[in-house]
Formats: structure tokens, C-alpha cells, sequence
């Protein structure tokens, strides 16, 4: 089954509402640019409230090793996305498990990191959550089984890329009313297609 993560959750009501709905996993931004910003402290008041068994993901764009491991200790984060090219050392002294993004840019580009789990978004300037699509014709004959897709995932486009077996799907603005504000009925819709 295809596992799903809503990222760019600000509130708990959004949080707890994706877990009702089936998700896997919340994805928290820790990004200040981003309108999906949130501070570790806020992560952390709706963590608390989570039920067990949930992915808690960090993401981060340009932060140090220490960024990352403190933040990531102080939000209770289980897992940290790296959505910026990072070299081996800090990978090899983070303190938990971590997710490569490849913002993909052409059809080579997913082939990168073949032997990981990595989540392959569309490339943009602003890192993401700009609703923005991979070309799916990049998939084909590729082995999906350890691909996370994201970008431009909603209601609608979600049945297209089911054949193809993505281990998982992150989906944020396309389950949005306004940036960093999830709308309940488009999560559920979401999780319906994603799952069944």
C-alpha cells in the first residue's frame, strides 16, 4: 500500500485531521522563508498531542549538521528531509535517519541515489510547495519502489501515477485552501485515491 505524507502542517487541527484521514506522516517546515514555516516549539506543542506511530519529518533547506540535530531533538522529529545538496559529512553526523530530496530537473536527475529512499520533487528557486510537477513520463521503466513522489500531487492527478509504485506520496498545496492552511475535505479525497 502507498504510504503518504502531508507536508507543511502549522496547526494541530490540520495535524490530527491527516491522521484521521489514513496519513503516514507530517511533515513540519523548518524553512524560515517558507510560507509553511513552522518554529520547533510549535512542532513540538503538536507532537505532543499525536498519537503513536506517526512519521514525524523535519524539513530543511541550507541548515548545518547542528541546525538539523537540535532542532530535530527539540521538536521530537523521527526523521529529517534534506531538501539541499549536502555532502557526505553531514549526512554521516546527523542524529537520525534522513530522507534526500532531488528536486528534479530532468529525467537523469532521478536516478540519483538509486540504492536510497529519496523523495523526488520538481525543481523551483523557493524549495517546494509551489504546486509544481515532475514529469511523470520520467518514471517510465524506472523502479519507483524506494521513490517518495512529491510535487503538484491533489485529488485529481493522484490516480495517474498509481501504476507506476511509488513506495510513497507527499502531497502539501494540493491539499491547501490557503498556504500552510489544509482543507479537510481535499485530505480525505487525497487519502481515499492514494489508498484504495
Amino acid at each position: 500500500m502507498t504510504r503518504v505524507k502531508i507536508c507543511g502542517i502549522t496547526n494541530l487541527e490540520d495535524a490530527l485531521r491527516a491522521i484521521e484521514a489514513g496519513a503516514d506522516a507530517l511533515g513540519f517546515v523548518f524553512y524560515e522563508k517558507s510560507p509553511r514555516y513552522i518554529s520547533p516549539k510549535k512542532a513540538l506543542e503538536i507532537v505532543k498531542k499525536l498519537p503513536p506511530f506517526v512519521e514525524r519529518v523535519g524539513l530543511f533547506v541550507n541548515a548545518t549538521c547542528r541546525e538539523i540535530n537540535s532542532t530535530c531533538k527539540e521538536s521530537q522529529m523521527s526523521l529529517a528531509q534534506i531538501h539541499f545538496e549536502a555532502d557526505k559529512v553531514l549526512l554521516a553526523n546527523l542524529d537520525l535517519p534522513y530522507l534526500r530530496v532531488i528536486r528534479a530537473s530532468c529525467k537523469e536527475d532521478i536516478k540519483l541515489y538509486q540504492d536510497e529512499y529519496v523523495i523526488v520533487d520538481a525543481y523551483v528557486e523557493s524549495y517546494g510547495g509551489e504546486g509544481k510537477r515532475v514529469d511523470i513520463s520520467w518514471f517510465d521503466s524506472v523502479d519507483c519502489s524506494r521513490i517518495i513522489l512529491a510535487g503538484g500531487l491533489n485529488c485529481e492527478n493522484v490516480k495517474e501515477v498509481e501504476s507506476l509504485g511509488f513506495y510513497g506520496l507527499d502531497v502539501s498545496s494540493g491539499v491547501e485552501f490557503s498556504k500552510g492552511k489544509k482543507d479537510a475535505t481535499k485530505i480525505k479525497e487525497f487519502m481515499k485515491r492514494a489508498k484504495n
